[in-house]
């Protein structure tokens, strides 16, 4: 996922790029906001995490619930939306649901 964003011209990384593998969400979280970066993900916990803490900063989430399915098809869907994703990030989202 992270180098088809950057193939669109936005900078990304994977957790792994940063050694945040094996990191708990929380840490995923902070580090996120530190970078002003947004997190794409498949998992729930990253919306639980922000519903948890709604008088702080966070971190923009680009939650997929495109459910089991192969790597491309889930790029293919991700990809075919991502410019209107980029949008609602611009203007300020901070919570985009991908079905």
């Amino acid at each position: 996922m992270a180098r088809a964003i950057t193939n669109e011209g936005h900078d990304a990384v994977h957790v792994c790029d940063i050694d945040m593998l094996s990191a708990s969400d929380h840490a995923v979280w902070d580090e996120a906001l530190r970078r002003a970066a947004v997190i794409v993900t498949k998992d729930e916990d990253f919306i639980v995490i922000g519903q948890s803490k709604p008088d702080t900063p966070a971190p923009a989430v680009v939650w997929l619930r495109i459910g089991n399915c192969s790597r491309k098809v889930l790029l293919d869907a991700f990809l075919g939306i991502f410019p209107t994703v980029v949008e609602m990030l611009e203007a300020g989202e901070k919570i985009i649901e991908v079905r």
